[in-house]
């Protein structure tokens, strides 16, 4: 059964067994966690494009860790923009330069960062692709319209809508703010691992877990928040690694 892994920055990730999936899929910097691990290069990686805006340090580390990687298919996910009075909008699309496509290819081709494709959409086209594999759930769309989803949850759903596979399965999640390439200097700013993202990943995995047979965790923290189904991990005792029985346990 084709299987694409997804794989987290989250540090220490728990991963299926060799074997066990047939491509790999990042999202902003857990490439490096790939490069670690000695795992292949991802067939795609989803980035977001505020990982070159210079704006905070954690996304300079973010950056610093993408150097001399390698990607096939680079999509570019759009920062949300700018709400308010029309001068606050103007305002920010000036300062925005930092975060355009152009200026986000410069930036990653500077640092040694290599990519077969560049896929540069609208905030919108992705948010539809999740909506799309959520049966355009009111409940999602009022979470996304509140908090736009993780670049991981983006590459979620671009993996489910791939027909070239047949299960997906996320590694290296948490729903924290925490890097396995570096300590994320926002946790000692805002007193808090917690991510902005984690009410609506959430929601969006719960949703699927309780419409797909296709979707699969190796991280316990997906499954017991989210109920995503959990597979064996490499070197557990006694485990023998994904199968496609695996049982699915219901969301409460």
């Amino acid at each position: 059964m084709p299987t694409l892994l997804i794989l987290g920055s989250k540090p220490e990730p728990l991963l299926p067994p060799a074997g066990g999936f047939d491509a790999l899929a990042c999202a902003n910097a857990s490439g490096r966690s790939a490069a670690s691990l000695g795992l292949p290069d991802p067939a795609f990686t989803v980035i977001t494009s505020v990982l070159t805006s210079g704006h905070k340090p954690a996304n300079d580390l973010a950056l610093e860790a993408l150097a001399g990687l390698r990607t096939g298919r680079l999509y570019l996910y759009p920062r949300p923009g700018a709400r308010g009075s029309l001068l606050r909008r103007l305002g920010r699309e000036i300062r925005s330069l930092r975060v355009k496509p152009w200026y986000v290819r410069r930036r990653l081709r500077k640092i040694g960062y290599r990519f077969d494709e560049f896929v540069s959409r609208p905030q919108e086209f992705y948010h539809r692709l999740v909506l799309g594999i959520c049966g355009d759930d009111p409940a999602i769309r009022a979470q996304i319209e509140q908090k736009q989803p993780s670049t991981g949850i983006i590459a979620l759903a671009l993996g489910l809508e791939d027909s070239a596979f047949e299960r997906v399965v996320l590694s290296g999640f948490s729903f924290e703010i925490t890097h396995a390439y570096a300590r994320n200097p926002l946790i000692d700013r805002l007193g808090t691992t917690r991510s902005k993202h984690a009410d609506t990943d959430v929601a969006v995995l719960r949703c699927l877990a309780g419409r797909r047979a296709d979707l699969y965790t190796t991280e316990p923290a997906v499954h017991e928040r989210a109920g995503v189904p959990l597979l064996p991990v490499a070197g557990g005792a006694g485990r023998a690694g994904i199968h496609p029985t695996a049982e699915r346990t219901a969301i409460a």
